[in-house]
């Protein structure tokens, strides 16, 4: 990336922005060393962790590295085999506890996180060698006496030690005999041996060694003749407390050597993870966001001329890309709501696209009305972006991968503060188109300026028609009249202009493309307070041509603000519609809804009421059959013996009514002959559907199938022996099961017993009736009936592998 342009969009300042907000110097290093990157890959993945570190601040927004310190020179040493200090020690021990935190919260976040977790799963945790350093010292980074077995041994002997000489000194200087030669009835220390406090007249009384001796030469400090020894001892066990200590302190050092290379590479992967919370705290410091990244096979890739095409990986629309004529696709950039990040809440955001329709922007507008801000915001938003950062702009915004980003910016405005000339200019221009490419963005600030306005404005267009055909995208800012139309008349080419408020004569900072704007010089100047009556005089000396162009421009950019104003009206209006039709839509599905909930309530209370009516019916026939079973059965079983016995002795046979085989319709009052029990019986009512007859039998009545009876005519007399009738009719074929489910309730009883009836006469010992689950009121209806049914013998629910309780099984 080129590096004189790197400096004049001032992207080091956004470095040291991000090396801001990082936590320890690992980081702030990896931040001040950000390059924009060429790699699409790279940079999508940069981009992708920082998203992480921003969702990762939005569920915990103090989640930090800990207290992590940069170690990886202090492990260096240890592996050297230098002996470290109680400090070094103590801060290798606080980054180890903290490595370990850091790993296990990004463990428990690794499904949300993968990327950031993808880095904290290198972390090395050495919980042994953390607590080891733990054990050996106090919080205030003391040696504990538990270090070692034989360091706890000294420092009991030297208490011990010590106690009993200041206990011998205490003694002596509460002695009556020597009260009067001591200076202060203290005991204090002098090199490190416990000394008295004599007055000098009396040194000569009291024995002993003289350590010291006040500034005044009053006081000498002398260490008893007793305390010698008992000083000599301590001497020896702090002599041997040090050597122990350094022996421990080397141990510690030897472990911390021992794992130099894996604690350095865990500071490395937290520097990384530091990096990316960095940029997220500058996201949300900014309002910023990741914007999407075109891959630039789909820049440059070959497909039918004037065809836009989506690739399925990009997740860029198709407006991201344009096919130009030779089948070449064009790169797009999209800045939505983009502001200058070095402005920070000064920024009017900037909303822009180029390559879609045009390669070259050419923008023009008042002086100080914001044009070199918004090609810095260009530029440096595209090396953000290519460094992995997030920008400050919508997330819609969209930007491909330039091989180069190059700027020719330098004038008094600059935030660089760099002064230009004319030949600076020209050189800088000459760089530029000697590594530019089809990948590239060229950023030209005053273009053709410091020289002859006709030559400058010649220069101008060539250099941009250049661009052009060299398939590079560039923004450039004039006050040319001439690059204006040539902007406005050459293919691949747009006007651009910083609005300019005609009200209040001053620049609103607002782009707007497609109209070029107007220079107004005059306003500007008597805006900064150069006097009227130069201002006046300068506008008499411009030529009427002038005066015209520059009066269309300002009417021009008043229409488009009554045009944008009114754009704003409707979209207002058309969002107030939209809102109010949702609520419309919103209130007829709520309607809809409870008018479902209160049919489905009156469906549930009619089939509760439908139910208990039907059990009190099923009650009151059950009351009657009980009355009457008894008495019909017995009337029955006499008929249906008299009708046999008559049949023995040949008193009643059945007479064929017709030889041909043709159905013969049955009515009531017919005679008929009733093959499965081999007896005649009249007809008492026929079903409309012709499928159902009802017979009286002597004094009994049945109801059977059409099928198993046959119209017949008494013989005049007896015959010798019975005779065999012929059935025009299939038998009726019954099965052994019965399906109720989907049948109403007030079916359930004429169903059930017509066909316990069939099942009856076909002799079957065993059927199964269906009735479901559902609301349980079919099998309510279906059992409540079947305990009082004269064909039922009994009944019980199905068993496994019978349907279970939504099958009821009945015996007859």
């Amino acid at each position: 990336m080129d590096e004189k342009s790197l400096e004049l969009l001032e992207f080091p300042r956004i470095r040291e922005q991000i090396a801001g907000y990082a936590s320890f110097s690992p980081g702030r290093e990896l931040a001040l060393k950000l390059r924009p990157l060429t790699d699409y890959a790279q940079i999508s993945h940069l981009l992708a962790l920082s998203a992480e570190a921003r969702l990762l601040l939005s569920i915990e927004p103090g989640f930090s590295i800990g207290d992590v310190h940069d170690i990886r020179e202090t492990v260096r040493l240890a592996g050297l085999g230098k002996i470290l200090e109680t400090e070094s020690l103590l801060e290798i021990q606080f980054t180890l506890a903290a490595l370990i935190y850091l790993h296990s919260r990004l463990d428990r976040r690794q499904t949300e996180l993968p990327l950031l977790w993808k880095i904290g799963e290198g972390i090395i945790e050495l919980p042994d060698l953390e607590k080891q350093i733990g054990r050996c010292f106090n919080p205030d980074g003391q040696i504990k006496d538990e270090a070692s077995p034989k360091l706890a041994k000294i420092r009991r002997q030297l208490r011990s030690v010590r106690s009993e000489l200041l206990a011998s000194l205490q003694s002596i200087i509460n002695s009556e005999n020597l009260q009067k030669s001591i200076q202060e009835p203290i005991i204090t220390e002098r090199e490190g041996r416990y000394v008295i406090p004599v007055k000098a007249e009396y040194r000569r009384e009291f024995r002993g060694i003289v350590h010291d001796v006040s500034n005044t030469g009053a006081t000498v400090f002398v260490e008893p003749w007793s305390a010698i020894e008992p000083g000599n001892e301590i001497r020896e066990l702090e002599v041997q407390e040090k050597y122990e200590i350094e022996l421990i302190l080397r141990e510690l050092s030897n472990q911390v050597g021992l794992h130099a290379a894996e604690i350095s590479r865990s500071i490395t992967l937290v520097a990384e993870i530091d990096l990316a919370l960095a940029k997220a705290r500058y996201a949300r410091r900014l309002n910023a966001a990741e914007p999407q990244m075109i891959p630039p096979e789909d820049q440059n890739q070959t497909s039918p001329p004037q065809i836009l095409r989506r690739t399925q990986d990009s997740g860029v629309s198709d407006d991201s890309r344009m096919t130009i004529g030779d089948g070449k696709q064009q790169m797009v950039l999209k800045l939505v709501d983009a502001r200058h990040p070095l402005l920070v809440d000064k920024a009017v955001p900037l909303s822009v696209e180029i390559g879609k329709d045009y390669s070259i922007l050419v923008i023009t507008g008042p002086n100080t009305g914001g044009k070199t801000v918004a090609l810095k915001t260009v530029g440096l938003l595209s090396l953000m972006a290519q460094s992995g950062l997030p920008i400050p702009a919508a997330p819609e915004s969209c930007l491909p991968v330039f091989d180069n980003i190059f700027a020719d910016i330098g004038d008094e405005q600059s935030i660089a503060q760099t002064l230009s000339t004319f030949s600076w200019h020209i050189s800088n221009i000459v760089r530029i188109i000697n590594q530019v490419t089809d990948r590239s963005i060229v950023l030209l600030d005053e273009l053709g300026t410091s020289t002859d306005p006709a030559e400058g404005s010649a220069l101008a267009r060539s250099l941009l028609l250049y661009l052009k055909n060299r398939g590079a995208m560039a923004v450039a800012t004039t006050h040319f009249s001439e690059l204006k139309a040539f902007a406005h008349t050459t293919p691949g080419l747009q006007n651009a202009s910083l609005d300019f408020d005609p009200v209040t004569l001053a620049p609103t900072y607002h782009v707007s493309i497609g109209i070029p704007g107007g220079s107004n010089a005059m306003a500007t100047a008597s805006r900064l307070g150069l006097p009227a009556e130069i201002v006046e005089e300068a506008k008499s000396m411009l030529n009427r041509s002038s005066i015209e162009l520059e009066t269309l421009l300002t009417d021009l950019s008043a229409e488009k603000t009554t045009v944008e104003s009114l754009k704003k009206d409707v979209e207002k209006e058309k969002a107030e519609l939209v809102r109010h039709n949702q609520e419309l839509e919103n209130e007829r599905q709520k309607l809809r809804s409870e008018e479902k909930q209160i049919l489905q309530e009156v469906r549930d209370n009619v089939v509760q009421e439908s139910a208990e009516l039907h059990r009190e019916i099923r009650q009151a026939l059950a009351e009657l059959r009980k009355s009457r079973s008894k008495d019909k059965a017995e009337e029955a079983r006499r008929v249906l013996a008299d009708v046999q016995e008559k049949l023995k002795s040949g008193k009643l046979a059945p007479q064929p009514l017709s030889e041909s085989g043709e159905e013969v319709k049955i009515g009531a009052g017919d005679t008929v002959w009733l093959k499965d029990a081999s007896m005649a019986a009249t007809v008492l009512y026929v079903s409309e559907d012709g499928q159902q007859v009802e017979l009286q039998v002597g004094r009994a009545k049945l109801k059977v199938s059409a099928d198993n009876v046959q119209k017949m005519e008494k013989s005049a007399g007896p015959l010798p022996e019975m005779v065999t009738i012929t059935r025009s009719v299939a038998k009726k074929n019954v099965t052994v099961e019965l399906d109720l489910r989907g049948k109403r309730a007030e079916e359930i009883e004429s169903l059930v017993d017509v066909y316990l009836n069939d099942a009856a006469v076909s002799n079957m010992k065993s059927v199964r009736i269906i009735h479901g689950h559902g609301t349980g009121v079919v099998k309510q209806i279906v059992r409540e009936m079947l305990a009082t049914h004269p064909l039922a013998k009994s009944s019980r629910p199905g068993g496994r592998g019978e349907g279970g309780d939504g099958v009821t099984v009945v015996s007859l």
